[in-house]
Order: structure tokens, then sequence, then C-alpha cells
């Protein structure tokens, strides 16, 4: 069942306006020689290049194709990125700016190729992209992106005075970028080439995988497949990565839809720089003549919020006081993974390995993830090129990512002290229905959930990847995991991140 256990109010735009796809799960053991897991716009686009290059390709997809980070992505594609062209220009240099620019107008090509060769109906449609500055605070900021933008070649301009309904002080904007619904494109995508040399399984979760000098075998529950070489496109490598986890910032970010009552708004994806440095993503969204509003922004570390309803609450304010709009029709989650020195990690685990990665694309996943396709087929055909230098996974640049890698290292360290030293118990008629509390009792910590019916249901507390004590996530009623960002549901199954093996159900009946 697709994100099974998740509140019917959780539920994202995209989903509200695609079909379902019907991909048997895996029953029993096959071969490939290539095993990609993750459904989304990473493994799907994956799938399709390899394919095309001629390799038996197998899918495995824990929910539905599309059911995870894809389906509750922005639904934007751009060059840009997140921190800005100016932090990627100071990180490294401005040709590589340019290699990383040139890389993602790529990765945009291949999908507005795929819309038409598919002929998909994903309400994909050409747009403007802006950035702005709503108060002086950051003005210069977006001074420096232009400037960088300016010296890579990209195609940026200023923004004119009183060309935005917003309060802009400062602004920048490129055309030709584009918007999508990015759940119904994987979706007719993975139809489109779910034929012979590519064969996609849903609700079928990896539980273990085995590395030999021949072979790797990829596990689930009903059946197993034997491959040459693996790809993790699950945003985050499965299993223990620590390689790469100790290099991720792990975030959740909250979107929101509202029905627009005015027709005066303008068409694009607008960035917007607030008081306090808030940065919210705002656009428009038509489906069918049916036009909402979005906007996307309110983002914490995973696991470490005590109260995330107001981040959601934060949205609609923020919506309300600047536009006309009427019923808040969506709310909704979104997972990202920020590189410590600014760019993804996409090619191989380690020089030489048969083991593929691609993670650490920040909120900017749906460009990077087909990148990642890209970049993968280039390796497996032995094509060498300027990004699969650049995106090299197996790199590691201390200068560059010292200080992300203690900032994130320190708050891991953080919460298992805080949850293992400093754990205060309390009782189990103190949750509210339908909440969640972790609890001591008879020594093992565990995750109770108070469901609505009345019944305490409980699992371990314990995280399955690294053993990190999960936090209850008040909004989209799951267990999140503070270290490395696994996140379970009420039933202690796996929805995302690293873990492998579900939390240990326990019932309380025989206590």
């Amino acid at each position: 069942m697709e994100n099974a256990n998740i509140p019917d109010n959780i539920k994202s735009i995209w989903s509200s306006f695609a079909s379902r796809t019907s991909f048997p799960n895996l029953s029993s053991d096959t071969t490939a020689e290539v095993c990609i897991i993750g459904g989304g716009i990473t493994g799907i686009t994956t799938a399709q290049l390899l394919k095309q290059a001629g390799f038996d390709v197998v899918v495995l997809e824990a929910l539905k194709v599309g059911a995870g980070n894809t389906g509750h992505s922005t639904g934007n594609l751009y060059v840009a990125v997140e921190g800005g062209f100016d932090v990627i220009q100071s990180k490294y240099d401005t040709e590589k700016l340019r290699t990383v620019i040139s890389a993602r107008a790529m990765a945009m090509n291949l999908i507005s190729e795929n819309v038409q060769r598919y002929s998909i109906d994903c309400d994909y449609n050409s747009r403007t992209w802006y950035e702005y500055a709503s108060t002086e605070d950051d003005v210069n900021k977006i001074e420096k992106i232009l400037k960088a933008g300016r010296d890579a070649g990209a195609q940026i301009t200023e923004v004119f005075p009183g060309e935005l309904p917003f309060e802009v002080v400062k602004g920048v904007k490129m055309l030709n970028q584009a918007q999508f619904n990015p759940l119904s494109y994987v979706q007719q995508l993975a139809e489109a080439v779910s034929t012979e040399g590519c064969r996609i399984y849903e609700n079928s979760c990896v539980t273990d995988i085995q590395e030999d000098e021949e072979q790797i075998i990829v596990k689930t529950e009903n059946g197993n497949v034997a491959a040459k070489y693996i790809v993790h496109a699950t945003h985050t490598p499965k299993g223990v990565f620590l390689d790469f986890h100790s290099l991720l910032g792990t975030y959740r970010e909250y979107g929101i839809a509202a029905t627009l009552l005015s027709e005066d708004y303008p068409e694009g994806t607008f960035w917007g720089h607030y008081e306090n440095n808030e940065k919210y993503s705002i656009r428009t969204y038509e489906h069918e003549g049916e036009k909402r509003i979005i906007v996307v922004g309110q983002p914490h570390e995973v696991g470490q919020k005590e109260n995330n309803e107001e981040n959601i609450q934060n949205l609609e304010i923020f919506l309300r006081e600047r536009f006309k709009v009427g019923e808040i029709t969506n709310r909704w989650g979104g997972q990202n993974y920020k590189p410590a020195d600014g760019l993804p990690y996409i090619g191989r685990r380690s020089k030489g390995s048969n083991v593929f990665v691609a993670t650490g694309f920040a909120t900017d996943g749906l460009t990077y993830g087909t990148l990642s396709a890209i970049i993968i087929r280039d390796l497996l055909t032995g094509v060498e090129t300027d990004y699969t230098k650049l995106f090299d996974s197996s790199r590691h640049n201390p200068l560059k990512a010292a200080g992300q890698v203690i900032k994130e290292n320190l708050i891991n360290v953080g919460e298992i002290i805080k949850d293992y030293v400093f754990f205060k118990d309390s009782k189990m008629r103190e949750i509210p229905v339908d909440e969640g509390k972790v609890l001591e009792v008879d020594g093992k910590k565990l995750a109770i959930y108070h469901s609505a019916t009345g019944e305490m249901r409980a699992c371990s507390a314990v995280c399955t990847h690294l053993g990190c004590i999960v936090h209850w996530n008040k909004a989209e009623k799951t267990w999140d995991c503070p270290c490395h960002a696994s996140r379970f549901n009420v039933d202690g199954g796996i929805i995302e991140g690293p873990a492998l093996i579900p939390l240990e159900k326990f019932d309380l009946h025989d206590r």
C-alpha cells in the first residue's frame, strides 16, 4: 500500500492528479546485469538509459513507483542550485560552476525529450525561474548569484522594478526553465520502458545486500536478484555507507497547495528570501483548468523538531498573508540530503566498484536524479566526461567538506547522547490519541503509538540502521531517526532512509 499509515491529510498535490501504477512484486529469484534499488526519477531514468544501452535491468521499488521523494518534490526544473551559483563558484571555481550548469541543462533536456518521445501527460510547461530578496538583508546574496551566474555563462538577468507582485528589493531571473507533475512523469516513463530488458517490481522492499567477487545478491522478502552491478537510486544509499552518510545533512521540508482565488498571479518558479533567513519556493500549478498555488519551505533536520505541525501552519500563514487563496487542499513533507562539499555524489562507491550511488542532491533532486542516470550510464559504457569526473562519488575533499562534516556528526553524537543518557520515562496513558511517544518499558525503549481506536501499538525505538533512538513526527505520524534519516510508519515499516530492517514489533499485552 502506498505510504501505508500516513495520514490522509498529508498528501502531495502530485498524488492528487496522478494515476496509480500496477507493477508486480518480486515473488521469486531472478538475475539481471543491473539491479536498481528505487523507483523514483533517478531509478526509472537510469533503467531507461541502461536498457537503451543494451543492459538487462531489474528495478526494485519498496512502495509504488514515484511514491517516495519524487512524488513529494516541488515539481520544478531549473539549472539554478539551492545554495546559489556563488557558493559553487567559491568552493570550486568558475569553470566547475559552468560544468554544473551545463550538466543540469543536459538533464532538463532529457526530461523534455522523454515527455515528447513517450507522449507523457504530466503538465510539463516552460517557465521562468526567479530568485529575489524581499529585504535589504539579502541583496548582497542576490548580487553574488547574478555575478557568479554571469561569470559562468548562465543566461541570468536582473528583475525589473515592479516586474513581480511581491516585495522585491533585488531579484534575478532565468528564462526557459520548467515545471511538471513529477509523479505523473515517472509513472508514465516507467510504463513506457517496462518491456523486455527492463523489469520493474513494486512493493518489493530490499532487506539485505550481499556482495562477493562474482555477483551481488539483493534480497527482498519474497525473492532475490543476482546482479553484476547495483545502483542505489534511493536518495541515500541503503545499508551502512558511513563513507557517504557522514557527509550528508538530512532535512525535511514541507509544502502546501491551495486554490487560487485571483488570476492576477504570474507564472513561474519563485525563490524568495524573507526576514529571519526564511526562504520559500512559490509557484502555481494548473491541471485541466484547475489552478493551485504551492509554497514550499520551513526545513529542519530530520527527527529534530519537537512540533513540526507548526512548520506546515507557518506555510499557511505565509500564503494567506500574501495571496488571495481559498481552501488548503494539500499538505506534505519531503526529504533531502545536503552534500558536505556542495555537489552530489554520483558514480561508483569506490574506484573499480560495481556498486553505484546517487545521493546528496539537496533540494535539486529532480534534475540531479536525471543527471545521475546519464552519468551512471556513461560509467557503465566506459564513457568519461567532465560530468563523470566532477560528480565522482569516490571523491573526498576535506577542505571543502570539513565544516559541514563536523556539524552533521556533532548533531548525530548529540542525539545519541541525549536519547540514551538523558532519557526520561513517562506513562502510556499520557500519550494523546493519534500521537506517539518513546517510553521505557521493562528496560526497553519503545516507540508507542496511541491509535484513534484506543489501541497502543509498540515497536522498538532503536533504529535498525545504526542504533539511534527514533523520534515522533507529529505532522506526518511517523517515527524518524535523527542520525541518518531513516523513517518508519507507526507499525515500524520502512518508509525511507538507509535502514534495511523494520523496527521490531512488541506486544504490550505480554508485559
